[in-house]
């Protein structure tokens, strides 16, 4: 149904309006004869009359420049809306109308014309996009729409009237028509979401709001059409109460409406509620559209319950010296044990002044753990006896407490078993001088029994001696060398010499236990000292800055090692040619005393430690005699001379010169072959 304006004249801005004006024709369909139609119009200085014509009922000095037709009739319920600017006769004004959604054959009257003019409608609906939509006839003005009209797409049009000659020149207008469609209740209120989850904490007040339930009209939010509200339609399970919420029918507010008391997750029977919750429009009425979603509400848990031993006393057994879980607890919580509020903790708070012991939660059961941690010993106490207390991780609702039955005392018995013998002290440390005779006495083992309670006896034995050096009496436990002690040994590290022994005890079944010995070893003077480098140079004229450095070194330890004396042998003539100088503690220098041809020559050294007494030893050193230029040495690769084969072959010489000191002639001729072969020798032209 629809209904429909017809326009004769427009509103006119008069200071009067007369009685006899025919304003605005009417036109309303119910699609059922019209019968019992009623008009209201909003000014009351206007009525519908009999023949469906806006008239004035009396001379009227002022009317507001917006009016209200509403029809009502059996069949069929609407309003229009109409808003006119302008004098009689013209173009130059506004119009203004409302009509509601999927209306059709609309018609309204611009104006009278002329024969000779034509009416043109154009804007957005008209020749603009949606095109089409209005259309005028060009002969009467009357504006028509053509198809549905939806006003969630577009709620009013501006359009523009004019009237033309036939060749299209302007004669009156553009007039602005404004056409604002009317909201239809076309769109159900809908939910965000399907399925909604909220919760609330059990034992809260009456009218603890729990969440807030919003739906969505995308009708026009000033009309009805939009106006929601909410219901609750089904609760499950419904008892012990079918109305436990109650929802705030304009707002969605979901609050409780059962009573703290009721409202207990441990008496409950479930801790899930489900609502189906209705939206509707029309402010609610009979005729809205509606939508639907489901609220899960879920009582939470409080601490409201302790925790409560199944037992109060517990009983456990352990072997002294292990350690690992040796008891469970048991408990009850009626609260939730996924929560804090059910969560247990366990802790000793009496009967382990050693920390022997430890709680932990299983968190899969809430059970208590009791572990030892700290090895028990049979001989110092044989029974021990805890008393347990447990807690929950939340603290109790002010109104509970923690009673007797939240701690349980646990006897933990203690079971003997054989244990090894104990080494002490565990490592011995001795220190022994190195070398000294086979047979000595190094140290004495002691390892005793732990069990006390127990007549036993122990015996030791060698476990492990890297060096082979050591023997142990099996009864007494004295330690032997049975080798000597080497302090430059590469079993001895930072001259300790360690070895391992075991203690065997005669139980049943035997024990062992294993204790160290540490033998700090003292350095004996029983290495000679040696040169170092093997291979020295020097160059083949003789000055003072021509020298090789040569060191010492030593296997012992200070004194024993350094200063080093290091000299020249003893064969006779070394001094006329070499000069051993000393630098410092450990190194000297060795000097050509006069120039040699370049050459590899073996030079006698002997060196000396500071020990005592001191030991030397005897040395060779190649010196090599290089030619020397710009800063490089070129040095011979043949074979070195021996430095005292001068000397040897000067005293060969002197002793053919004495054998044959009677023969004058033979004693020239020696003393001839004499300088002769040192002449050669000096020059390197011999034993290269």
């Amino acid at each position: 149904a629809a209904l429909i304006l017809v326009t004769k004249w427009s509103i006119l801005i008069f200071h009067n309006f007369y009685s006899f004006c025919v304003f605005l024709p009417v036109e309303f369909d119910d699609c059922a004869g019209n019968e019992d139609v009623r008009f209201e119009v909003s000014d009351p200085s206007f009525y519908v009359d009999g023949d469906l014509n806006l008239v004035p009922q009396r001379d009227v000095l002022y009317s507001s420049p917006l009016l209200f037709i509403h029809g009502l009739g059996a069949h069929a319920d609407d309003m229009a809306q109409v808003e006119v600017t302008g004098l009689p006769g013209q173009l130059g004004h506004s119009l203004r109308v409302s009509m509601s959604v999927c209306v059709w054959g609309f018609f309204f009257k611009i104006n009278e014309k002329s024969g000779n003019h034509i009416f043109r409608l154009t804007g957005p609906g008209a020749d603009q996009d949606p095109k089409g939509l209005f259309t005028i006839d060009i002969d009467t003005g009357d504006v028509s729409v053509s198809r549905s009209l939806d006003r969630e797409a577009i709620d009013s049009y501006q359009l523009e009237v004019s009237t033309t000659d036939f060749a299209g020149n302007v004669i009156e207008g553009p007039a602005i028509l404004v056409i604002t469609v009317i909201d239809q209740n076309d769109n159900r209120p809908i939910f965000k979401e399907r399925r909604y989850t909220g919760e609330v904490l059990e034992g809260s007040p009456t009218g603890t709001t729990v969440m807030t339930m919003m739906a969505f009209d995308a009708d026009d939010p000033a009309t009805d059409n939009a106006a929601l509200r909410y219901t609750i339609v089904r609760q499950s399970p419904d008892n012990p109460s079918s109305n436990m919420f109650y929802i705030d029918a304009e707002r969605g507010d979901i609050v409780t409406a059962i009573s703290p008391v009721l409202l207990d997750r441990e008496t409950l029977p479930t801790t899930t509620y489900e609502l189906e919750i209705v939206a509707k429009d029309m402010a609610g009425s009979e005729v809205g559209l509606t939508g639907t979603a489901t609220a899960t509400i879920t009582i939470t848990d409080k601490n409201d319950h302790a925790p409560e031993f199944t037992h109060p006393l517990f009983e456990a057994y352990v072997y002294e010296g292990s350690t690992g879980v040796v008891v469970n607890l048991t408990v009850i919580d009626r609260d939730d044990p996924t929560t804090g509020a059910g969560r247990a903790l366990y802790s000793i708070i009496n009967g382990d002044p050693a920390q022997s012991f430890e709680i932990q939660t299983n968190p899969d059961n809430n059970e208590g753990m009791l572990s030892v941690v700290k090895p028990l010993d049979y001989e110092a106490t044989a029974f021990h006896t805890l008393l347990i207390k447990v807690e929950n991780e939340d603290p109790l609702v002010s109104d509970v407490g923690y009673g007797p039955s939240s701690t349980a005392t646990v006897h933990v018995t203690v079971l003997d078993i054989n244990e090894g013998p104990v080494f002490f002290p565990d490592p011995l440390t001795v220190t022994r001088m190195e070398n000294i005779p086979v047979g000595s006495f190094v140290a004495s083992l002691n390892a005793t029994d732990p069990d006390i309670l127990q007549m036993q006896s122990v015996r030791y034995a060698v476990l492990r001696d890297p060096a082979g050096w050591l023997s142990v009496n099996p009864v007494r436990g004295t330690v032997n060398t049975s080798s000597p002690l080497d302090r430059e040994s590469p079993y001895v590290h930072d001259n300790k010499y360690t070895a391992v022994f075991i203690a065997t005890d005669n139980g049943s079944p035997p024990a062992t236990g294993t204790g160290t010995l540490v033998i700090y070893l003292e350095d004996y003077n029983d290495n000679a000292p040696y040169v170092v480098p093997s291979v020295a140079r020097v160059c083949e004229d003789a000055h003072d800055m021509n020298v090789a450095i040569v060191g010492g070194r030593d296997k012992d330890l200070t004194p024993n090692a350094a200063p080093f004396k290091i000299e020249l042998g003893t064969q006779p003539g070394l001094d006329k040619t070499w000069k051993i100088t000393r630098v410092n503690s450990t190194h000297s220098q060795i000097m050509l005393l006069h120039s040699l041809k370049k050459a590899n020559y073996q030079l006698p050294l002997l060196i000396t430690d500071s020990g005592v007494p001191p030991l030397s030893n005897s040395t060779e050193v190649k010196v090599q005699v290089c030619v020397c230029k710009k800063n490089k040495m070129h040095c011979s690769s043949a074979h070195s001379h021996r430095a005292s084969l001068l000397v040897l072959l000067a005293t060969l010489l002197l002793a053919l010169l004495c054998k044959y000191h009677q023969n004058h002639t033979h004693v020239e001729k020696m003393e001839g072959m004499v300088y002769f072969l040192m002449t050669l020798f000096k020059r390197g032209l011999i034993l290269k």
